[in-house]
């Protein structure tokens, strides 16, 4: 039905310029302003995301970005150096290493996950090789 239709994907936050100061200077991200107010992220293959301002904003749950990357070691390395911290999960679904890295070890990707200044959770994969 709608395989032809124009589709993006958005979040909020609860502070947009602190939103955008920290996709376009720490992650480094193409970010620009939309005239309804919100900002639109530019991603690699012609994508766009809205993020939205929400004053009673919630931070989701669960992983809102995911960023491929060709090596995950070298990328969280860089944005710990730049003050990030990475989430740490030790459940029986998942455990990440001092770095915060989950090693897929055979059974999927190497993922690494941290927080925008909103509280919603991003993650870093290591590209298959």
């Amino acid at each position: 039905m709608f395989k032809d239709s124009n589709t993006f994907s958005s979040f909020s936050v609860n502070d947009l310029k602190a939103a955008k100061k920290f996709y376009s200077e720490v992650l480094g991200l193409e970010v620009s302003d939309n005239p309804m107010g919100v900002m639109e992220l530019h991603i690699k293959g012609g994508g766009n995301i809205m993020v939205y301002p929400k004053p009673d904003h919630q931070p989701a749950t669960f992983t809102v970005l995911n960023i491929l990357v060709p090596n995950l070691e070298l990328a969280v390395d860089a944005l710990i150096v730049k003050g990030m911290t990475f989430e740490q999960y030790h459940n029986e679904h998942l455990d990440t290493d001092k770095k915060g890295i989950m090693r897929g070890e055979g059974h999927g990707p190497d993922i690494a996950w941290f927080k925008d200044p909103a509280g919603n959770i991003l993650s870093l994969i290591e590209e298959s090789k």
